[in-house]
């Protein structure tokens, strides 16, 4: 099988779209079944996950068949070309049973080198973040603008974002509190939309501990495209997830580090 015509961006607005055609129907519906992935704890899944993500496979195999595949869901699929989607098809499955609609659709093209092109997409309002080193902007309900995050120059004028309490170990939630402390304003719970946010200039920190690669490569892409800093807590790449720093500019990406590699 050879690739298609489409671009690599044209290829993740087709997955983005499949995926929100079979999210959608399922979001906010009382009787939607959810299985807990965790013998000791919570990790839930539903049909949405699953078949979201499905429908993302489905447009690889069409357009790009050489390529990888890693995926939340169903693992991966080695490919030939040097290049891996990496695929959450529910951030936040914690959120979308909760009703809220701070979930996303995750989507990152990476080399081993990392992501180099990520979309953010939250279907239920229609917002889609997109990043690389070629584009960085959002399309909504208003239209289309560009993604570019804020010149906040020092961490008492911060707002940071975490969804600590609800994942990371006792010690990781130290280091978040490290910097929490010193910030003008702090909120939780807001899983990849917090990611989003801050691409789009609206918050300046997001701090978080256990992730996976699926979870941070897509947000990578589209906060360095909009100017941003992301790596862990001593300041290396973390696209093979772990620990996370996110910061609007250096200034804010320096100061927050000092602290997390000294809590």
């Amino acid at each position: 099988m050879k690739e298609t015509s489409f671009s690599d961006l044209e290829v993740a607005e087709a997955m983005a779209d499949a995926a929100r055609a079979v999210i959608l129907p399922l979001f906010r519906q009382s009787n939607l079944e959810t299985a807990n992935k965790l013998a000791d704890g919570f990790d839930p899944v539903t049909i949405a996950d699953r078949n979201a993500e499905k429908a993302m496979r489905d447009v690889l195999a069409k357009h790009r068949p050489t390529d990888g595949i890693f995926g939340e869901e169903f693992g991966r699929v080695q490919g030939s070309s040097g290049r891996t989607w990496v695929l959450d098809p529910i951030d936040g499955t914690r959120g979308f049973i909760s009703g809220t609609p701070t979930w996303g659709v995750l989507i990152a093209l990476s080399t081993q080198d990392g992501p180099i092109m990520g979309v953010i997409d939250q279907p239920y309002i229609g917002e889609r973040f997109v990043g690389s080193a070629d584009i960085a902007q959002v399309t909504g309900p208003t239209g289309t603008m560009p993604l570019k995050t804020r010149p906040t120059p020092s961490l008492d004028q911060a707002i940071l974002f975490t969804t600590f309490p609800e994942v990371g170990t006792p010690e990781d939630r130290a280091g978040f509190e490290a910097v929490a402390q010193h910030v003008q304003l702090t909120r939780y719970g807001m899983d990849c939309y917090a990611y989003a946010l801050l691409a789009a200039g609206q918050v300046d920190l997001v701090i978080e501990a256990g992730l996976n690669a699926y979870d941070i490569q897509a947000p990578i892409a589209v906060i360095e495209a909009a100017g941003g800093v992301v790596t862990d807590w001593q300041g290396n790449p973390v696209h093979e997830g772990g620990r996370a720093l996110a910061a609007a500019n250096a200034d804010l990406h320096a100061a927050a580090l000092d602290l997390l590699r000294h809590h």
